[in-house]
């Protein structure tokens, strides 16, 4: 496997240039940044994630994370070092509130460190990433005890944290949760007993952290049904006496790990709670106000790691296309051997590579940043302001988990196709970046229910006003790119897609209130058009900044971009017959014809 390099010039470019951090250090909210004190942290954050935490990878895959008899979960050794380093760091509390030991900084320069850090190591990352959502669900609704006792360590990283949800039956259906909470105040003042079993929770068990932070999900007595009688619970592993020293174990256990397709060194546990201490987060049956606290940042998190492992799978590939001779190349001397990079369709696979690589930063960044400047109309009292940056974010948030991480598992196909054979050989490592992302499609909310929530909610967001919208600013902004030298094609290619937009919002529109079945078997058709598009649209805004700059960095954006827009843009218009269908031929076979042979 190739080492990782931080691709910093093309994250500044895409914060600086696409996403507008300037506009958001600017604001009263992020005034002690600017950025340039961002753009140091960040190549400090790349060289330490480089030389500290990517060489861990291959450990964690080859040997894995590992359950003992007796319920202990083992990490490589070299993830022991390198979290302990990572602590030390403290990079895992740059965008965190202050009063708790955070550096205040924006959230997207948090979600810069996390693409670098998912890139060098998924497996590793997932526990960091776990441990924000645990702090962000503290911090929004824990009682000022809870914060005080628990926020300080989580934030440095000695302590970590959970979130417990999903039971054998309840996955998607987070209503049919049955784990339940019965009050203990024999015990504490405010103590509740937990007792349930709880599946698929990530890193919930390991020797990296002194301690374990569970926020679980279970039901207390008299609830009402399904999601409206759910509560969330603080457990922790070890109780904290009154001096901040940790005292005798709780009553959860990991039963068990699963064996998984890839992330092997992220332990993915089954939890057993049986009569374990906890305390409420918020009040009773606010379980899932709480959980919508986070969501928005977590499913970014997740569809940042589709980008983040095409960029690292890209990286390899390259590396191999350079080194690899085979075969020569159109024009090279007769009996030369080339670079299997100056062959077409290997370039062909780099080239789309790197363009949706591109896209993705450009809408993740983008998501983020509107994120950070909702937060920042908040805090200037700009009620206006914070609900149209609030809009942007529900509506590309689920563009930017499912579109991501769909593609993510696509190029990094593409890149083990572009190491031939020797892609199918472990050795080389292409197969596991395949392996490591099959799973961001699947968990923080299928792709498929992702695309559901996006023709569901957020396309009846102001009457369809808030796509619109945005449809309108990519026209104008393919009025401009029409002017710069060589991109006509690509302007032209935009303002197609954006009508097909249209039409297929439209008609999703007026078929929502009589027709759920067409609405919903028309979602992932509709989500990949409009997610292309807006990538297609975004790109644009780095071409328009990057033209009139003579240097091949900024030649090199504009070729990046013009190929997604001729050559990847193109391909979303045979979408639209799919979303203009009517539903009936999904169900054109019954359960069990579909079933029989």
């Amino acid at each position: 496997m190739s080492d990782y390099t931080p691709p910093l010039a093309d994250i500044k470019f895409a914060m600086e240039a696409i996403a507008d951090l300037g506009a958001i250090v600017a604001s009263d909210r992020y005034s002690g940044a600017d950025e340039a004190t961002v753009e140091g942290i960040l190549a400090e954050a790349g060289r330490f994630i480089a030389e500290v935490i990517a060489p861990a990878n291959r450990d964690g895959d080859t040997i894995g994370s590992k359950w003992q008899p007796g319920g202990k979960v083992t990490v490589p050794p070299s993830f022991e070092g390198a979290y302990a380093k990572w602590v030390e760091s403290g990079f895992g509390a740059m965008s965190f509130d202050p009063d708790f030991g955070g550096g205040g900084l924006p959230w997207i320069a948090s979600i810069a460190v996390q693409e670098m850090l998912t890139s060098a190591n998924m497996g590793f990352s997932l526990c960091p990433l776990l441990t924000q959502g645990a702090i962000e669900a503290i911090h929004v609704h824990g009682s000022d005890e809870q914060k005080a006792t628990y926020l300080p360590k989580m934030l440095t990283g000695e302590w970590t944290g959970t979130m417990n949800l999903t039971e054998p039956q309840a996955g998607s259906d987070v209503g049919a949760v049955i784990s339940k909470a019965e009050p203990a105040d024999d015990v504490a003042p405010g103590a509740w007993r937990i007792s349930g079993q709880k599946i698929y929770i990530t890193w919930g068990e390991h020797d990296m952290a002194s301690n374990i932070v569970h926020l679980v999900l279970a039901r207390t007595p008299g609830s009402a049904p399904g999601t409206k009688g759910i509560s969330m619970f603080l457990v922790p592993k070890f109780f904290v006496n009154a001096d901040g020293s940790l005292g005798d174990r709780n009553s959860v256990q990991c039963l068990s790990t699963e064996h998984k397709m890839g992330i092997h060194g992220s332990p993915t546990c089954v939890m057993l709670y049986e009569d374990a201490i906890g305390w409420l987060v918020g009040g009773e049956n606010e379980g899932m106000r709480n959980m919508f606290t986070m969501m928005n940042n977590a499913r970014l998190s997740v569809g940042l790691q589709g980008l983040a492992l095409a960029e690292r799978a890209y990286q390899q590939a390259l590396q191999y296309s350079v080194d690899r001779q085979q075969g020569r190349a159109i024009g090279a001397p007769a009996g030369a051997s080339s670079p299997i990079i100056e062959h077409p369709d290997v370039r062909r696979m780099l080239m789309t590579q790197r363009a949706w690589i591109d896209a993705l930063r450009a809408l993740i960044y983008t998501n983020a940043a509107a994120i950070d400047l909702g937060a920042a109309a908040r805090t200037a009292g700009d009620r206006d302001g914070a609900r149209t940056w609030q809009e942007l974010t529900e509506l590309l948030i689920p563009l930017s988990k499912s579109l991501s991480t769909d593609v993510g598992c696509e190029m990094t196909s593409l890149a083990l196709q572009v190491h031939g054979g020797m892609g199918f050989v472990e050795e080389t490592g292409a197969a596991q970046h395949v392996r490591d992302i099959r799973i961001s499609p699947i968990y923080e909310g299928t792709n498929g229910i992702q695309a559901a929530d996006l023709v569901g909610r957020k396309l009846a967001m102001r009457g369809g006003a808030v796509i619109t919208d945005l449809l309108d600013e990519f026209d104008g902004r393919g009025a401009a790119l029409a002017r710069v030298e060589g991109c006509a094609a690509y302007a032209e290619q935009l303002s197609h897609a954006t009508a097909l937009c249209r039409t297929a919002t439209a008609h999703l529109g007026e078929v929502a209130a009589t027709d759920p079945r067409t609405l919903l078997s028309a979602s992932s058709p509709y989500l990949r058009l409009l997610g292309t598009t807006v990538c297609a649209g975004l790109l644009a805004k780095g071409v328009l900044a990057a033209a009139g700059k003579d240097d091949d960095y900024h030649r090199a954006r504009i070729a990046s971009a013009r190929f997604f827009g001729e050559q990847i843009l193109p391909t979303v218009s045979g979408l639209l017959p799919s979303i203009l269908a009517s539903g009936a031929p999904l169900y054109g076979l019954s359960a069990s014809q579909l079933a029989s042979r």
